[in-house]
């Protein structure tokens, strides 16, 4: 790609929320800095925009519609990655969905929609990545939590709580795959323009940044940056640590 950087040469990364947001500002920059990056979302054609955008810029990627939250989208997910490039080098846990609502109005299926994407989902694609991962004695897995998971959020018991133990996921998995010369570590990004936020009222935004030191929200490619530094052999000896994205939002 006209941008690439060639740190990441030869790597075969799969990044789950491609398809837009973070996610997809993720996909990008993995791509132009020479990985060759495995699609997944649930929008087929949101996917084969972001392919293509990637193939007409230089790069290779491949677009693999899943529900990470079923075990055996996830096991195709992995399948599909193997048999395209040989190999999985990265893995960007990054889907994730909300339900906002007080605890004493959250229905059950509000708990466990967001449990089963953004807690459960993650689960499941690391335990099929680290199995190819500890085969091959290498690879990074990097979760993308939130900084709500580290301070709490009124109205969002459950996001918090599934990015928190996200945070214990990756902590646990660090330990357990480092032998195996597997890293993981998590992002926790703080207030991050995407149309996700755009919804928000211009109060609730302007009482937002009132709480960030360095003044201003984050973009997606703030997120991005962090995940290819952690991908790449510039992080070799980091693993089990949460590196806040956030502007001072929470230290």
């Amino acid at each position: 790609m006209s941008n690439q950087t060639g740190l990441l040469k030869d790597k075969v990364a799969v990044v789950t929320g491609a398809s837009r947001g973070i996610g997809r500002a993720i996909a990008l920059k993995l791509a132009a800095s020479g990985a060759r990056v495995v699609l997944s979302a649930r929008s087929q054609s949101a996917l084969d925009d972001l392919a293509a955008a990637i193939a007409a810029a230089g790069g290779e990627a491949l677009a693999v519609p899943t529900d990470i939250a079923r075990t055996e989208d996830v096991e195709n997910l992995f399948e599909t990655a193997l048999a395209r490039f040989g190999q999985v080098d990265i893995l960007v846990n990054n889907a994730g969905i909300t339900r906002d609502t007080l605890l004493v109005r959250m229905k059950d299926a509000d708990w466990d929609a967001v449990l089963e994407t953004n807690l459960k989902g993650p689960f499941l694609c690391s335990r099929a990545a680290a199995k190819i991962m500890t085969k091959q004695r290498c690879g990074r897995i990097i979760n993308i939590s939130s900084v709500v998971g580290e301070m709490g959020n009124a109205g969002q018991a459950n996001y918090c709580a599934s990015k928190a133990g996200l945070i214990g996921l990756t902590k646990s998995m660090a330990r357990e795959l480092a032998r195996r010369h597997v890293t993981v570590n998590a992002v926790t990004p703080g207030f991050i323009v995407t149309d996700m936020t755009e919804v928000l009222s211009d109060k609730v935004k302007e009482e937002l940044l009132g709480q960030i030191p360095l003044g201003r929200f984050g973009e997606a490619d703030d997120i991005a940056a962090a995940v290819v530094f952690l991908a790449s052999d510039q992080a070799a000896y980091i693993t089990g640590q949460v590196l806040g994205v956030n502007g001072g939002m929470y230290m």
